[in-house]
C-alpha cells in the first residue's frame, strides 16, 4: 500500500491518510463571519477523502485580519457563523477539521489579491496595523504601531480565546500561523523585529512571544487536541540577516519541548526583497531538515501537485504529511485520483460509490452498490 495512505496519529487524533488540505484565504467573509461562499467552498473540498482539512487563516482580533474579508473568531457573532458553516460540512462529511489561527501584524489592512493586495488606507476601509517594530513591510507604506506590553498581552489572550472558541465549535486540531510574514513570523525575523527589549535582538528574545502564544494555547485546550505550528523555514534573503532554516530548527526544538504535535514548513513572506526559487516541491528540503533535526511530525507544502511526487516525499522520509492548496482547488477529488494511481483504498460517501470510471481498480471501501 502507498505510504501516502497510511494512517498517522497526532496526539488523540488519527488521520486516515497523509494528505492535508492547506489553509487557503478566501477574502470573502463579512466582519469576520463565514457566509454562503465558505459553505460552498468547504463543502466541495470536504468530500474529497483527505486526511485533514484545515480552514483558512482565521484572525483572533479585528485588526489582525489580513484583509477586511478575512475570517475571524474573536466574537460570539463569528463563532455562531462558524457553527452554521461547520453544521453543513459535518452533515456531509466525516473529514477531520483543523483551524489555523493567526494575526497579520504589519501586513494587516490589505486589499484582497484581486484588488491589488496592497495596504489599505483607513479612508478606504483599512485600519492602523501593528507589529513588533515601527517598520513598514514595504518602503513608502504607512508605519505600523510598535506593540507595547499591553498589546502583547491583549493579542496573546486573543489567541487563547479564539482557541477556546475553536474547541467549543468541535474542531479536531488547531494550527498556529507563525509564517508568511504575519505577526508571529514578524517577531521571529530580524527583518521586521528591531526591538531592543526582551522581545527583540537575540534569537532567544525573538522567539519569546511566539513561544508564549503557543504555550498559552497548549495550556488552554484539552490534552487530546493536537496543536501544530506553521513556520517559514527561511526568509529567502541572501544579502541581509533574516530568518533561516537553522533558526527554524532551533525554534522547532523549543516547540517540541513544549508539546507541539506537528510543524508545517512553508517559507518567505516577511520581505518584498525575497528571492524564491519557485518550482515543484521547492520547500520540501526545508521540511526534511526540520523532520530530521527536530523529530516531530512534519508537513511539506509548496507546488506538490502529482500523486507520485507526494508519495515519493512521504516514502523517502522527507516529511510525514503533504499539504496541498492550489492543486485541491483545481481538483477537489485529488485524493481519489491519487488512490487510483497509487493502488490505495479510501472511504467515500456511498452516494458516490458508482462514480469510479470503468476499467479502473476499485479505490473505495465497501463499494457494493446496486438497484433492482
Amino acid at each position: 500500500m502507498a505510504q501516502l495512505f497510511d494512517p498517522i496519529a497526532l496526539r488523540g487524533l488519527v488521520l486516515p491518510n497523509r494528505v492535508i488540505v492547506s489553509p487557503m484565504c478566501q477574502y470573502s467573509a463579512q466582519d469576520g463571519n463565514a457566509n454562503e461562499w465558505h459553505v460552498a467552498h468547504l463543502s466541495s473540498l470536504a468530500l474529497g477523502g483527505m486526511g485533514l482539512l484545515c480552514l483558512e487563516a482565521t484572525a483572533v482580533t479585528p485588526e489582525g485580519r489580513i484583509s477586511p474579508g478575512c475570517l475571524g473568531l474573536w466574537s460570539d457573532e463569528n463563532e455562531a457563523a462558524m457553527a452554521r458553516l461547520l453544521k453543513v460540512v459535518r452533515a456531509a462529511s466525516p473529514v477531520k477539521l483543523a483551524i489555523q489561527l493567526g494575526h497579520a501584524g504589519r501586513k494587516a489592512s490589505s486589499a484582497p489579491p484581486w484588488q491589488g493586495g496592497q495596504l489599505l488606507a483607513e479612508s478606504d476601509g483599512g485600519w492602523q496595523p501593528m507589529g513588533p517594530s515601527a517598520v513598514p513591510h514595504k518602503p513608502g507604506e504607512a508605519v505600523p504601531t510598535a506593540m507595547d506590553a499591553g498589546d502583547l498581552s491583549r493579542v496573546r489572550d486573543a489567541f487563547v480565546a479564539s482557541a477556546q472558541r475553536s474547541i467549543r465549535l468541535g474542531f479536531d486540531a488547531i494550527e498556529l500561523h507563525a509564517a508568511h510574514g504575519y505577526l508571529l513570523h514578524q517577531f521571529l525575523s530580524p527583518v521586521s523585529n528591531q526591538r531592543n527589549d526582551e522581545y527583540g535582538g537575540s534569537l532567544e528574545n525573538r522567539m519569546r512571544f511566539p513561544l508564549e502564544v503557543f504555550h498559552a494555547i497548549r495550556a488552554a485546550v484539552p490534552g487530546t487536541i493536537p496543536v501544530g505550528v506553521r513556520l517559514s523555514g527561511t526568509d529567502w534573503l541572501d544579502d541581509e540577516p533574516g530568518w533561516t532554516i537553522d533558526q527554524t530548527v532551533e525554534l522547532g526544538l523549543r516547540l517540541k519541548e513544549s508539546g507541539v504535535d506537528w510543524l508545517d514548513i512553508s517559507s518567505g513572506g516577511v520581505s518584498p526583497r525575497q528571492k524564491i526559487p519557485v518550482g515543484p516541491g521547492y520547500q520540501v528540503h526545508l521540511a526534511e531538515a526540520v523532520k530530521k533535526q527536530v523529530g516531530v511530525p512534519t508537513m511539506a507544502v509548496g507546488l506538490i501537485t502529482e500523486p507520485i511526487q507526494a508519495e515519493g516525499i512521504v516514502a523517502a522520509g522527507q516529511a510525514d504529511m503533504v499539504a496541498l492548496g492550489r492543486a485541491m482547488l483545481y481538483n477537489p477529488r485529488w485524493v481519489w485520483h491519487a488512490a487510483a494511481e497509487l493502488g490505495a483504498q479510501l472511504e467515500a460517501p456511498p452516494q458516490y460509490w458508482r462514480s469510479l470510471p470503468a476499467g479502473r481498480n476499485a479505490i473505495f471501501l465497501n463499494t457494493s452498490f446496486g438497484m433492482r
